[in-house]
């Protein structure tokens, strides 16, 4: 893997040590495994849904959470006796615990979580303040001060 150098943007951009964390945490998603697969679908202008396949988990095998714009998906099976007891042919489907990360981009939030068939879905949508949204000044206008 190669290393990327990124001093010079500390020497000339203020605040570079937020893009720093994003490539790193972007080189830290290329060593994931890829299980369990999934889809990450576009539902409109600022929505967006997360599809895993997860054949075999139930509800309370998976955990959800979001913490620092990085949303983790786990699922534990403790399937010691049961795996024990039965006797497979043929053993096609893996459930074998996995974790799974996902960077959002900022004001994403997590809407909602559902599974069915198989398949968990993960409903997001990017949510801008009103203080990050563009807005018109008109010339000649004054800032009005209140005192």
């Amino acid at each position: 893997m190669r290393n990327i150098d990124l001093s010079p943007l500390y020497r000339s951009f203020i605040g570079s040590d937020h893009l720093a964390s994003l490539v790193d945490a972007a080189t830290r998603a290329e060593k994931q495994s890829g299980y369990p697969p999934y889809n990450i679908e576009l539902l409109a202008e600022d929505k967006y849904r997360v599809t895993m396949a997860i054949a075999g988990f139930g509800k309370d095998d998976v955990t959800i959470e979001v913490q620092d714009n990085t949303l983790t998906v786990t699922g534990k099976k403790d399937n010691g006796n049961k795996d024990a007891e039965r006797k497979f042919l043929h053993k096609g489907i893996s459930e074998r615990n996995f974790e799974r990360k996902f960077q959002l981009g900022d004001h994403v939030k997590v809407l909602a979580a559902d599974m069915e068939n198989g398949l968990l879905h993960i409903d997001m949508e990017r949510v801008i303040p009103e203080a990050k949204k563009p807005r018109q000044i008109e010339i000649g206008s004054r800032l009005i001060e209140n005192n």
